[in-house]
């Protein structure tokens, strides 16, 4: 589908930005679609090489103190005694697998001894030695088993297409609100931008989101609700029709640059679009009639400080009072599909399968958990 493709018999004209750098960018990136899980804290390679220099030196020591324990069960072809620098030597050329038999164990205590812990030892010690090497070739099983477990416990989750200044701020709020980092899933065609996003501890997906399976790889047919933030309005729209196909049920809020891609993006499968340019400017424009306006507006989008905008389930004991009586300040009402405002006389009494959209002041609790904890079965 391009620029002027027909959609349910409708024709609309996708208007593109005349010049998008990083956008063109992302188009001419060819890259595999993979996903990459956030990597685990490792410790440096000089603190891996000494950490693992310790440990064979704690087993050399271990075997040199079982033999000095034991050397009177030991035989040294040279004088027939074994004392501290040959119980060294032992162990060293036992556990490197040496073994010029010049000293052996010849009583029946020392060659159990050595059955039960030398040999132990020299194992652990050559698996210290071939630590780096066993590492490579396991490492592709264990992010195979990761990704198999990510996958089997992944759902209700949220899709984020887009990890620029858009699909940052949208997941900080959701992050701000409670949802924690192993629900969010980042979908870019930029491997720089999936790398930075797996350093701050999400789940990347690298591809180009306008494709099926790089949104199934992405779980998107389980996920609870899609955030599109790409940097073009045309792949917004290609990204919108694939998920809407991918999953009917799943909430979809998408960013266009131009307000008049808007009606095309809802046509596509999306929930919500937000015009970013038309609401920056409003911001814009508000602020420079009322700055304080524009502050308290700028500190209700902004969730996890000051005032928050919240929707809610409406609880029991609000059940039949009226919208001012509530110990929140309700501005809106969603009675079914319907958005009452709060001057609305429909919007009161309230009722118990009411949500009401409320202003609430912010505190380090409210940050995680919301003031009124919603029923699963209940949240948008």
């Amino acid at each position: 589908m391009g620029p002027g493709d027909a959609v349910d018999g409708r024709v609309f004209h996708v208007k593109l930005p005349g010049h998008d750098a990083m956008a063109r960018r992302a188009d001419e990136l060819v890259v595999p679609t993979r996903v990459m899980l956030p990597r685990r804290v490792a410790l440096g390679p000089a603190r891996q090489v000494a950490k693992r220099l310790l440990m064979a030196l704690l087993v050399l020591a271990a075997t040199v103190l079982i033999v000095w324990l034991d050397r009177s069960g030991y035989n040294d072809n040279a004088d027939g005694e074994v004392d501290l620098l040959d119980a060294i030597y032992y162990a060293t050329v036992t556990l490197s697998t040496t073994g010029y038999g010049d000293i052996t164990p010849y009583s029946d205590g020392a060659r159990l001894i050595n059955v039960v812990l030398v040999t132990p030892l020299r194992v652990m010690f050559l698996i210290i030695l071939v630590g780096t090497t066993l590492e490579v070739l396991t490492e592709r099983t264990r992010e195979d088993f990761r990704l198999k477990r990510w996958r089997a416990n992944l759902r209700d989750h949220t899709v984020v297409v887009g990890f620029g200044t858009k699909g940052r701020s949208a997941i900080l709020t959701l992050c701000a609100t409670g949802l924690s980092k192993d629900q969010i899933v980042i979908v870019d065609p930029a491997t720089k931008v999936i790398e930075a996003a797996n350093a701050e501890g999400f789940t990347g997906v690298l591809g180009d989101a306008t494709r099926s399976d790089v949104l199934l790889r992405a779980e998107l047919q389980k996920a609870r609700q899609v955030i599109i933030a790409t940097q073009r309005d045309d792949t917004a729209v290609l990204v919108a029709l694939t998920a809407r196909q991918l999953n009917r049920g799943a909430k979809i809020v998408a960013a266009v640059r131009e307000e008049e891609n808007a009606p095309l993006l809802r046509q596509s499968g999306a929930d919500a679009v937000i015009t970013s340019a038309s609401a920056a400017g409003r911001l814009l424009g508000l602020s420079v009639l009322s700055p304080s306006a524009g502050t308290v507006m700028e500190d209700l989008i902004q969730q996890g400080s000051g005032l928050d905008l919240v929707e809610r389930p409406v609880i029991k004991a609000e059940v039949g009072k009226n919208v001012r009586e509530t110990e929140d300040l309700v501005v809106s009402v969603l009675r079914g599909h319907r958005l009452l405002g709060y001057d609305d006389p429909a919007a009161s009494p309230l009722q118990l399968t009411d949500r009401v959209i409320t202003i609430v002041r912010a505190s380090p609790s409210s940050a995680a958990v919301p003031k009124h904890p919603m029923p699963p079965h209940q949240r948008p």
